[in-house]
């Protein structure tokens, strides 16, 4: 089974509020034939995008193949928050890497924020980018690490952006009964994620990159020259770029036994009018320290964008609203008969430690995935730090891949009937912190 073609109707991006909301762009042709291409990018979201991107300002010629529509995949369905930080956070990072990679990690992350913002800036992209983002706890012991967090990262790493939370100044941001406190990011921001990959797609294509839609690549054959073949041509490229994230399937083995796809699910309520404030009284998003995130904001025409829930098959719930609803009442119980106007699901990729997996998987094939929830930063500076690489500037791009990633178990060559075993067994790990 293969999740590019499990879940969803070929060559249409979901039924989400994102799509519905976002301007469209002209389909692009899939590619018929061969042709010839300095660099080959497989998948067209937000990785394979900045890479595409970036690599045109630096003069070379770029072919990008997408399965299906460019954004169709997470890039196109996430919850839209651009966080500070790695997935993992500094006192884990301190520990696995110590205190000198630990801090240029914390810059790289940085630098990731500033790019998406400057990105939208210099290429006009309208994708309603707004500044804040929430830590709520749902208990004493979570709040009072969302509050010492805050501490360290003011302490330790300067970072003057962020506050800790009472329960009081909580609830004077979002009214939940279920949150007792947490921090606040001013730093971080939030958008709409399918209207930036769309954006940055028309910027590459602008910038010269070759964009092929609906052009599944289901073989590379490795060498000098890499061959990519799809179903109606193939592409020879002196180098290749892997950007499929939770949808790269088993085109390259070494990727497979590392990145993870789950399943992760949005419902977005019909627009709430003045009773909005009821769930945040400013233009923020939230994510909680429930063990599966719940992640929410309000969109421009006020409806609430819930994120909630989890699968690890290949198939989506028969019911995305039921799915996610339940989250829902438990942090807004108010909303219980709210209608809800659309529900979507999406794969996104995951690492055993949550961080993004960048490799030099062939001499001449670079990857990046994984980004474990934390993508709209970590993968479109993936893209640039695979651009750099390939031009041979690759400082940022070796300091992330040097981060160990261990294999998940029963993964690789046996992904698809190990897989719900596989990710039961990371569950359990993840609880009990080994």
């Amino acid at each position: 089974m293969n999740l590019l073609f499990s879940n969803d109707k070929r060559g249409t991006y979901p039924g989400s509020w994102y799509a519905a909301d976002a301007t469209a762009l002209p389909s692009f042709a899939p590619l018929r034939g061969e042709t010839r291409a300095d660099v080959c990018i497989v998948g067209g979201g937000y990785t394979g995008l900045s890479a595409a991107l970036h690599l045109r300002e630096l003069g070379y010629d770029v072919a990008l193949l997408e399965a299906h529509r460019v954004g169709f995949g997470a890039s196109g369905r996430n919850g839209g928050q651009l966080g500070s930080g790695q997935r993992m956070d500094q006192d884990g990072l301190e520990d696995l890497m110590g205190q000198d990679v630990a801090h240029q990690l914390w810059e790289l992350a940085q630098d990731a924020k500033a790019l998406v913002k400057g990105l939208i800036e210099k290429y006009g992209i309208e994708c309603h980018l707004k500044p804040g983002i929430a830590g709520f706890g749902l208990g004493k012991k979570d709040v009072t690490e969302l509050q010492d967090y805050a501490h360290k990262l003011q302490d330790n790493y300067g970072y003057s952006d962020i506050e800790p939370l009472s329960a009081e100044q909580a609830h004077a941001l979002c009214p939940s009964p279920a949150y007792k406190g947490g921090l606040m990011d001013h730093g971080a921001a939030h958008l709409q994620p399918l209207s930036f990959a769309l954006g940055l797609a028309k910027a590459a294509s602008n910038a010269g990159a070759r964009i092929f839609e609906m052009s599944h690549v289901h073989q590379i054959k490795e060498g000098a020259t890499v061959i990519v073949q799809t179903d109606q041509g193939r592409v020879k490229a002196d180098h290749v770029i892997l950007a499929g994230n939770g949808y790269l399937g088993n085109l390259n083995r070494k990727v497979a036994a590392r990145v993870m796809p789950i399943n992760n699910f949005i419902a977005a309520t019909e627009p709430l009018g003045d009773a909005a404030t009821r769930v945040l009284a400013q233009d923020i998003a939230v994510a909680d320290t429930k063990f599966v995130v719940n992640y929410f904001r309000l969109s421009q025409d006020k409806r609430l964008l819930f994120g909630g829930g989890e699968s690890y098959g290949y198939r989506f719930p028969s019911d995305i609203t039921a799915k996610v609803r339940k989250p829902m009442t438990e942090i807004f119980p108010h909303l219980r008969d709210v209608k809800i106007d659309y529900a979507w699901g999406g794969t996104l990729g995951i690492t055993m430690k949550r961080m993004p997996y960048l490799a030099r998987v062939a001499p001449n094939i670079l990857s990046a995935s994984g980004y474990s929830g934390h993508g709209v930063g970590n993968a479109v500076q993936a893209g640039k730090l695979m651009a750099d690489a390939i031009h041979g500037q690759d400082t940022g791009f070796n300091t992330l891949a040097s981060i160990p990633t261990p294999s998940f178990p029963g993964a690789g060559a046996l992904r698809t009937p190990l897989l719900t075993l596989a990710m039961s067994w990371y569950v359990l790990r993840d609880r009990l912190g080994v």
